[in-house]
């Protein structure tokens, strides 16, 4: 039996839940809230949440920083929220770069939109460039 967790951050009340490595498939709920902690679908970031939901989930975490005058951003969204369904025990999170520029700046992103992959706080990997549901799925798989 393992004994590894993993922390991961509620995407309602922002608490932080420690979760055994055995139960992320489960439909597991916040401590604190009762919400469901994956929830499949991409969760949208404040100045307030980015560092937070980066900094302390364990569990592989894709953001998409994106602008609303972006017209491929735009066009990527519904991919971006496809992909989500998919991979159902990665956290997907978006970030309006154009609305939370202090929050995204420290991330040093240069094009748009681009998604950066973080696992327990650290960078594992990006991809600039809007991209179709299947080619998501496929950059995340191999991460």
């Amino acid at each position: 039996m393992s004994t590894e967790s993993f922390y991961i951050v509620c995407p309602r009340c922002q608490a932080t839940n420690r979760l055994p490595a055995e139960r992320l498939s489960d439909e597991a709920k916040c401590g604190k809230c009762s919400q469901p902690l994956l929830t499949a679908s991409p969760q949208e970031l404040t100045g307030r949440t980015v560092n937070k939901v980066i900094q302390k989930n364990d569990i592989l975490t894709i953001v998409d920083f994106w602008a609303s005058w972006c017209q491929p951003c735009l066009m990527m969204a519904p991919s971006f929220k496809e992909a989500a369904k998919q991979l159902p025990e990665v956290v997907f999170a978006k970030i309006q770069t154009d609305k939370y520029e202090q929050a995204a700046a420290p991330y040093n992103i240069r094009s748009l939109p681009t998604m950066v992959a973080f696992r327990g706080g650290k960078e594992v990997a990006r991809q600039s460039g809007a991209l179709p549901t299947g080619q998501i799925v496929q950059w995340v798989s191999g991460l």
